[in-house]
């Protein structure tokens, strides 16, 4: 009997018809390496951002910001620290979870918490750049400058995934 409690010779009873010829355990395992592989590259980024935002409070020309690109400065560090959180988060929850056999169920909250994280890195990076903008030009021009680059993620991240999903459907 396999540590899932399926018998070899029933194996192949869960094996899908189309597609990969792989187990819910092995389709889990491969699931959970390629989250893992795309949480990597977004925590590396996030990491950079979050150390240059929190190196910034410490810089002389932090103490001439007005009021409101403090706030800015305190929403940007709230929000990378709590982008940070979610894309280690997976992590903490396969260790808490690991060896239960839970594998398929906990690859489907890890993948909800990645995709919350990448909303949470998209406000991140952008208040970031609207502060950085707002010190460097005009805050009319920050302002448009942010919103296109909103646009920009809105359309990387959300249009062209859901694009591609429904323009290349599963042949299942």
């Amino acid at each position: 009997m396999a540590e899932t409690g399926v018998h070899r010779e029933d194996a192949a009873d869960e094996r899908p018809r189309h597609g990969r010829d792989e187990s819910a355990e092995e389709r889990a395992d491969r699931r959970w390496v390629d989250l893992l592989q795309e949480l990597r590259v977004a925590q590396t980024g996030m990491q950079i951002l979050f150390g240059v935002l929190l190196i910034v409070v410490f810089q002389p020309a932090f103490a001439t910001l007005g009021g409101a690109d403090r706030t800015l400065y305190v929403t940007a560090v709230t929000l990378g620290a709590a982008t940070v959180a979610a894309l280690i988060a997976p992590v903490a929850l396969h260790r808490m979870v690991a060896g239960r056999h839970i594998k398929p169920e906990t690859v489907v909250l890890a993948a909800a918490i990645a995709k919350a994280s990448m909303g949470l890195l998209a406000a991140t990076m952008s208040a970031a750049l609207l502060l950085l903008l707002r010190v460097a030009v005009d805050d009319t021009i920050a302002a448009v400058l942010t919103g296109a680059f909103v646009l920009w993620l809105l359309m990387l991240w959300l249009l062209l995934p859901m694009w591609a999903r429904r323009h290349y459907s599963s042949r299942r």
